[in-house]
């Protein structure tokens, strides 16, 4: 019986260690490429070709692709709909798309990988394997 529970704690061990290492791994590289984090949100494609391998600027490059593909479709919404669209559609959502834009930003510069408000849960990117 304690064989069977000494075996058991010690698997417990060796999962928490390989834990620790995976978030001292992540905590590394979103230090090292945080400001590639934050131009994700200006050219979303600079990180992919300049930190390819790190998973952080690849996640950020993602949630600005979204960011930017949100802002194309509310702005020909709102560039399309007469009347609505202008006074509406167009300020709002650009203001919207502001928000989310700083938001970003501001999670990438903190070393943080959170979806963006309503848009930030879709994966275009895949980010690269460990």
């Amino acid at each position: 019986m304690t064989d069977e529970k000494n075996k058991e704690y010690k698997e417990y061990q060796d999962e928490k260690r390989e834990d620790s290492a995976e978030e001292e791994a992540e905590a590394k590289d979103a230090q090292e490429n945080k400001g590639l984090g934050i131009v994700a949100y200006i050219i979303f494609f600079v990180p992919l070709i300049i930190a390819k391998d790190s998973p952080f600027a690849t996640y950020h490059a993602n949630q600005g692709l979204l960011l930017l593909i949100t802002a194309f479709v509310i702005n020909v919404l709102g560039s399309i709909i007469p009347i609505i669209g202008w006074l509406f559609i167009l300020p709002l959502g650009n203001l919207f798309i502001f928000i989310l834009w700083l938001i970003g930003i501001l999670n990438a510069a903190k070393g943080l990988k959170s979806p963006l408000p309503l848009v930030g849960t879709v994966e275009i990117i895949k980010p690269p394997k460990s």
